[in-house]
């Protein structure tokens, strides 16, 4: 197919298979995530609470608009615009944030390509799940980093090739039987639950599926949008970074850091340690998706516009003349026991609850953490690793 033919394709999956499926609600969306939350993106991106608040997002392919809802959610200041291929996404879209209150965002009916019709530039663009659909992903990519404001972020998801293997062979599988009937959704979906349903359950497919994604794929929607679509290119380390480098942009790095440690596969062995210390962090990433293809279904990752400053905070002066402020993303405070910006329990001890509380009610004293660290016992090393666990904020 030519790249219209394609776009075309792709445009007529989403409008039969609105996608993301999730419900419509008349409340704003339950939790939070992170990387759609200005301040904590910006802070595991560059150690610093943003300096402006008031900015514009931009959600690139925003489908029905799950992603759109919560950046407005999260970023009560921001201006947001959405945008999407899919007229029938977009209505559900509309719908979805109409009924939420997510009153804040201007929906345009357009391709990633065509980005440049948009007014002005945005410090924050989010493009989950898209890229990787487009018949020229770098064309897309560039697109996009063209209106990426000085010092803003580009939050991305694509597709990884290891992670996906039994995914493309039951997408080969399901188009052979189709034959002339490929581009009929319903007629794949039906196909592919049929598929499902005969192989034994032992087979390297369906335990798969049960494994990962079985529960989503009980919707249509969802089906269709991992087993029929009919355009993927999924990516390995050395794919993406040259999607990457297409953009123009400083790779920041990937949101799940956790993944990417190597230490977790080959602590065992100082000797293989030290060899990998000798390599790039490119081949250090590759080594790892090899060791462990099955975690790396999908690379999530910031890139930035320069001028971009990371802040380490080793100076101690610097430190103690912050002002420390409360992760917004944080589920269950007031508590010891809670969720962190990632949804993993963290178990504070007395000090860091009491220095934790500090730093809620800074948000409208603005003590520097100087001030606030008198009087109490709390050491400038346990600060340090309250910022590495991403449950403060820092204003220089």
């Amino acid at each position: 197919m030519t790249n219209q033919e394609i776009s075309s394709a792709v445009q007529r999956l989403y409008d039969t298979y609105p996608f993301p499926p999730e419900p419509l609600l008349d409340a704003p969306p339950p939790g939070y995530n992170w990387r759609w939350n200005w301040l904590a993106a910006y802070n595991f991106c560059t150690g610093r609470k943003p300096p402006k608040q008031d900015i514009r997002i931009l959600d690139a392919g925003c489908g029905t608009g799950v992603g759109t809802e919560y950046l407005v959610h999260l970023n009560p200041q921001a201006e947001v615009t959405a945008i999407d291929l899919s007229a029938g996404a977009l209505a559900v879209a509309k719908e979805r944030c109409q009924r939420s209150g997510a009153n804040r965002v201007q929906f345009h009916h357009l391709s990633l390509y065509d980005a440049e019709k948009l007014d002005g530039e945005f410090e924050l663009i989010n493009c989950v799940g898209v890229l990787h659909h487009l018949p020229d992903p770098k064309r897309g990519i560039q697109s996009l980093a063209a209106k990426l404001a000085p010092g803003g972020l580009f939050h991305i998801f694509v597709y990884g090739e290891l992670g996906r293997w039994e995914i493309q062979l039951m997408q080969k599988a399901i188009a052979l039987l189709q034959g002339n009937k490929v581009g009929d959704y319903h007629d794949g979906v039906q196909i592919g639950r049929q598929i499902f349903n005969s192989l034994p359950t032992d087979n390297r497919i369906v335990k798969r599926e049960k494994e990962r994604w079985s529960m989503e794929n009980q919707q249509d929607e969802c089906f269709a949008d991992m087993y029929v679509h009919p355009q993927e290119i999924d990516y390995n380390i050395e794919s993406l970074f040259e999607l990457i480098d297409a953009s123009g942009l400083e790779f920041v790095g990937f949101s799940n850091q956790k993944s990417w440690e190597l230490e977790r596969l080959l602590s065992k062995s100082s000797e293989l340690m030290a060899r990998a210390k000798s390599l790039s962090d490119r081949q250090r990433y590759r080594l790892t998706e090899l060791l462990d293809p099955e975690t790396f279904t999908h690379y999530e990752f910031f890139l930035a516009r320069p001028p971009f400053t990371k802040l380490d905070w080793s100076d101690d002066r610097t430190l103690l003349a912050a002002i420390p402020e409360r992760n917004p993303c944080m589920d269950g405070w007031p508590s010891k026991c809670l969720f962190n910006y990632d949804y993993q329990i963290v178990n504070l001890t007395e000090a860091e609850f009491q220095f934790l509380q500090a730093c809620d009610e800074n948000t409208e004293k603005q003590q520097t953490l100087s001030e606030i660290l008198l009087g109490m016992d709390f050491s400038l090393e346990k600060v340090r690793s309250l910022l590495q666990q991403q449950l403060i904020l820092l204003t220089p």
